[in-house]
């Protein structure tokens, strides 16, 4: 196998790995509204505080699995990050100032004693969440279905024209996703009312999102699709489907791993839809980028090849070290009620 083709392989890893994992953080902050509110004897400001410590000490290393994946893509098919961080410079930006808004929402929300304060960084919370959500199903639907690139692999196209209504479907599925795959983990990782309430919008946005994912999925491949990746995506399509029962039964653990599965392999099938190609052009498909006239020398990849091979296994074992350290349940009784030790209490859980 050409090194190129290993990269392409390593990049859909990469991607998939930042969509799981930042997926239901995404989810979890986009169900503020829904799970944030005063219900079962925990007042909006407690069950949010539980929402918060499920992924306080992990979100920040989910963003991490990001930054690999674009440093892979600008190293190893350096044409590929530039007609792409170019053409979609817009959302790219968007996305960039909703990840940092949610950040700081995440680390300014409790250094003030204020509702009003904590309630205006929530909504930073929120809107940090969705936005990316939307958009990144926005962009890589964009990606399978191709877009108007040139002969100089330029992107020709218009800012418009990447929410087509195709492009916005993978938005809203991908939107709806995340939000499974959140109350998933929040069921997971919660106990008392808010695992109760979490396993009820887990499956009813589980049953929406079926049918998102089901149009999506359906359109993508019958546009673009492989025997592969219509075998990858029928896969990823049956442990959605799978999840939802799991997850009303109170199976929190195999349901998550239900959706998990679903995103990896959705994602999986796209490029799989893809390949050779890693960027289609629609205006001619001589014009579209592949994995041999995108790619760097093999010199680089055989470099970075060996970086990947030390590196990588460190980061796979920190991350699953971080998360087995923080398995256990978190409740209302586990939040303080002094306003002082809130005001910390997120920074020490990460």
């Amino acid at each position: 196998m050409e090194l190129s083709t290993v990269w392409f392989v390593l990049i859909a890893v990469l991607w998939s790995g930042y969509f799981v994992l930042e997926g239901f953080d995404f989810g979890v902050g986009a169900l503020f509204p829904v799970l944030g509110r005063d219900r079962g004897g925990l007042d909006g400001q407690t069950r949010r505080r539980v929402m918060l410590s499920t992924i306080g000490p992990v979100w920040d290393g989910n963003e991490v699995w990001l930054i690999t994946a674009g440093g892979a893509m600008f190293a190893a098919f350096p044409h590929w990050y530039a007609t792409m961080f170019s053409g979609f410079y817009i959302p790219l930006f968007l996305i960039l100032v909703a990840l940092i808004v949610r950040a700081l929402g995440f680390d300014y929300r409790g250094k003030i004693d204020d509702p009003v304060w904590r309630r205006r960084w929530d909504r930073c919370i929120f809107w940090g969440s969705v936005v990316p959500a939307v958009l990144w199903g926005v962009l890589f639907t964009n990606i399978v279905r191709g877009v108007p690139i040139n002969d100089e692999m330029e992107y020709t196209g218009g800012f418009l024209d990447l929410f087509n209504p195709v492009a916005l479907l993978g938005g809203l599925m991908m939107l709806g996703l995340f939000v499974t795959h959140g109350a998933m983990f929040l069921a997971l990782k919660t106990d008392g009312a808010v695992r109760a309430d979490a396993r009820t919008v887990a499956v009813r946005s589980g049953l929406m999102s079926i049918v998102l994912a089901a149009a999506w999925l359906g359109i993508l491949q019958a546009h673009t699709g492989s025997l592969s990746s219509y075998i990858l995506a029928g896969a990823a399509a049956l442990f959605l489907i799978v999840s939802v029962p799991l997850a009303r039964r109170g199976f929190e653990g195999l349901a998550f791993t239900g959706t998990l599965a679903t995103i990896a392999l959705a994602v999986a099938s796209l490029f799989v839809a893809i390949f050779p190609d890693v960027m289609p052009s629609s205006s001619h498909p001589a014009y579209s980028l592949t994995v041999h006239n995108a790619s760097s020398t093999d010199y680089t990849l055989t470099v970075m090849s060996w970086v990947a091979a030390i590196f990588i296994p460190v980061v796979l074992l920190y991350t699953a070290f971080t998360y087995w350290t923080f398995r256990r349940r978190v409740s209302g009784h586990h939040i303080p009620t002094d306003a002082s030790q809130q005001n910390d209490s997120l920074t020490a859980e990460r």
